[in-house]
């Protein structure tokens, strides 16, 4: 049908608007990356908006990239998003599949104390107490044991594993499949979608993270990258990156090397975005339609 001029004045406005949006969106993420790019005295003497490098210097990459701890940071920060990831797969596949399984005793009970960690937690002293009493502190493993399951993100795992046909469960078992084998090769393989989605909230989240980090660890060697990042933003310690530079020119340097430091820590997860992104809505409506 065609469509009537009411219809196509709505089309244009509705493209005008999300075009709006779009912009004010980017923009901020542009602003960052052609600051990174300026010249240091030309960056601080430009005032308004800013569609190009103000002039062209890559000194800031090159002072971020001499720094060690930015690359100690992003070892550490790898380390962390790939263990981290795949123990909260693991646990969350783990728990999602026996919360699904329609013969579990006391379901409803089970279901009832794990959702109300959503709304009630102990706060930051017990958990620091806790950690410290199971001496994990000033170790990895209290960035990584603590959060291993997101309550909201197996609750719509267990409801994607509902969907799958109790069928392909009962052919398995008559085939003499376990319980383990049934997960890993049955129910994981058909629920993809979700699975890819799960990665993505993992792994932004460990990539993002440093509160925990900033609580439990004192040794400088374990520290991730978004702890070096936030040295560098908010402590304002870049005087170790720019060492031959004369003092007058240090503060205008030193605003570069923070936009360097920005698209550097951003970049690793934008790249990974659009490879997981085809899966992000399905997996999302999978988990969250059904009950």
């Amino acid at each position: 049908m065609k469509p009537t001029t009411g219809e196509q004045l709505f089309g244009y406005f509705n493209a005008l608007l999300m075009i709006g949006l779009c912009a004010v969106t980017l923009y901020p993420f542009l602003y960052v990356l052609f600051a990174s790019f300026s010249e240091a005295t030309s960056l601080l003497q430009h005032r308004g908006v800013m569609f190009r490098p103000s002039g062209f210097d890559l000194g800031a990459y090159k002072a971020v990239f001499s720094n060690p701890m930015i690359m100690k940071g992003y070892e550490n920060t790898l380390l962390y998003v790939i263990l981290g990831t795949t123990i909260n797969l693991l646990m969350t596949a783990i728990g999602a599949y026996v919360l699904s399984r329609p013969n579990l005793y006391f379901k409803h009970i089970i279901m009832f104390f794990i959702v109300i960690t959503m709304v009630f937690h102990g706060g930051l002293i017990p958990s620091f107490l806790l950690v410290n009493d199971l001496g994990m502190m000033n170790t990895i493993w209290a960035l990584l044991i603590p959060g291993a399951i997101n309550t909201f993100n197996m609750i719509i795992m267990r409801t994607s594993f509902q969907g799958i046909p109790v069928s392909l469960e009962e052919s398995a078992r008559m085939d003499g499949a376990s319980d383990w084998t049934i997960l890993f090769r049955i129910i994981i393989p058909l629920s993809m979608p979700v699975i890819a989605v799960m990665i993505l909230w993992y792994a932004v989240g460990h990539w993002n993270s440093y509160f925990s980090a900033l609580v439990y660890l004192r040794n400088r060697e374990w520290y991730p990258l978004q702890l070096v990042l936030r040295e560098i933003l908010i402590a304002n310690n870049t005087d170790a990156m720019m060492t031959s530079a004369a003092s007058d020119d240090k503060y205008a340097i030193g605003e570069t090397i923070k936009y360097a430091a920005i698209i550097i820590s951003s970049l690793p997860i934008i790249c990974l975005y659009p490879f997981l992104q085809k899966y992000f809505v399905k997996g999302v409506m999978i988990g969250a339609i059904k009950e």
